[in-house]
């Protein structure tokens, strides 16, 4: 067998596409991030299918869609994800050493899960300062920052001795404000809070306005199906959840790219230390959000959501220089899907039927003859937030328009939402019932069925 990669995949959590130096953000400067994009690929449509944390982050492990792998919210599922056919059990069983350092959020406890030789977690979403953290089944409480903690257990994992190669999934808590989840979802903010050392960083830094931020008159306008829910979110209890992490304003902005510092402080740190050890060239490094986020585009903050594209955009870098060559830039379509079948197949395996994914390695070979046309996104909804419920949608993304299907708005589909992506990519202007694109429309219609009965196994 041909000589098989490290594997190092870095998630940050509710993080842009654009929230990084490489991916446009104005002020933001994460050097060691944007390497992995000079000396790597950086995948410029990569998305999210059903965008919020635990039922897109088990779609990653797993390859599947929501719903089949069936996290479909982030209400406790401590069971399910114990049962979930996780990538890295198939790694295993290839002859891989394999590690979750971080955030887990499939379910709410923090204890191992099957597939990991070595397992260090949280309970929830954790603390940003003093964490407790599950160290292989026992709990230890420790002092500090979490993402130094974080970052400084990572290294001393890829520097230790190994014998066998290796695959680390390294889960930040950035750029997650603070929060108090209950059993059925619902939150307590407390808000987003930087190490001391970063906290004055882009003081007085601006996010320029996107054309998408505007009025919710202007917004309801071409999006009918908001009108209620953006109505409900003026109610009290929804204002003191948005105020405690200043949410849609410019302090927010800076105080992610604020916590952003100390997430490259760790890439860089891991860099140093693969080169140190003679391990970087063959580590297969990625890097990637585990779902997008809403600055105040159509209205909507912090959000995620919803699949307008600041909810369903990724960052996806990946680093390998056997596979791929510097700078590198795709614009094929790819969802979070296709990460288990790549790493499995670079492992030496094969995907199983299971799978739903697509190994990306012909991308990278320059192979793109057949690669998708078209994915679904799906949400259901949930009790999270007051204003959401009754928000469920199936939707379609193509490589130039976007079909948005809400389940419980309009009896026939008269709420629903089409966008032309090359003519309006702010998603200012629903088209869908225009005559000129009646074709369109029914054509994604079609499509949509589609994807949701394979998504289903049907």
């Amino acid at each position: 067998m041909a000589a098989r990669p490290n594997i190092l995949v870095i998630l940050v959590d509710d993080l842009r596409f654009d929230e990084f130096g490489a991916g446009g953000h104005p002020y933001m400067k994460t050097p060691a991030i944007d390497r992995i994009a000079g000396e790597g690929a950086l995948f410029e449509r990569a998305f999210h299918t059903t965008p919020i944390c635990s039922p897109n982050r088990a779609s990653i492990l797993t390859g599947q869609y929501a719903s089949r792998h069936g996290i479909i919210d982030n209400v406790a599922r401590d069971a399910a994800s114990h049962r979930i056919p996780n990538y890295h059990l198939a790694l295993q069983r290839l002859g891989y050493e394999t590690a979750h350092i971080g955030k887990w959020h499939m379910g709410n406890d923090g204890k191992p899960r099957p597939g990991y030789d070595f397992w260090v977690a949280y309970d929830g979403h954790g603390r940003l300062f003093d964490p407790r953290l599950n160290e292989n089944g026992e709990y230890v409480q420790h002092q500090g920052y979490v993402t130094d903690i974080m970052n400084t257990m990572a290294v001393d994992f890829v520097t230790r001795r190994h014998d066998k190669p290796w695959s680390l999934w390294f889960a930040h808590k950035a750029v997650h404000p603070d929060a108090e989840q209950a059993a059925d979802g619902t939150f307590r903010m407390d808000g987003y809070r930087t190490a001391e050392r970063h906290k004055d960083l882009y003081r007085g830094c601006v996010f320029p306005k996107k054309p998408n931020m505007q009025t919710v008159a202007e917004i309801v306008k071409q999006k009918p199906a908001w009108a209620e829910a953006l109505e409900l979110r003026k109610n009290k209890q929804s204002r003191e959840l948005l105020d405690a992490i200043h949410a849609g304003t410019q302090e927010e902005i800076r105080l992610r790219a604020a916590m952003m510092a100390s997430v490259d402080e760790g890439v860089g740190m891991l860099f140093e230390a693969l080169e140190r050890t003679g391990q970087l060239d063959n580590t297969f490094l990625l890097f990637l959000g585990d779902n997008g986020y809403f600055f105040g585009e159509h209205g909507l903050g912090p959000e995620r959501r919803f699949d307008y594209e600041e909810g369903i955009r990724s960052p996806f870098l990946a680093r390998y220089p056997r596979r791929i060559k510097p700078g590198t830039r795709l614009r094929d379509l790819v969802i979070c899907q296709d990460i288990a079948p790549t790493l499995i197949e670079l492992a030496g395996g094969k995907p199983g039927p299971q799978i739903q994914g697509r190994s990306l390695l012909p991308l990278l070979a320059g192979r793109r003859a057949g690669w998708r046309k078209s994915f679904l996104m799906e949400y259901w909804a949930e009790n999270a937030y007051p204003w959401l419920i009754g928000m469920t949608y199936k939707a379609v993304r193509t490589r130039r328009h976007k079909y948005i299907h809400w389940v419980n708005r309009g009896a026939s589909g008269e709420l629903d939402e089409l966008y032309d992506l090359d003519r309006d990519p702010y998603e200012l202007k629903n088209v869908a019932t225009r005559p000129a694109y009646r074709a369109v429309r029914a054509s994604l219609r079609r499509e949509l069925r589609r994807l949701v009965a394979d998504a289903a196994g049907l």
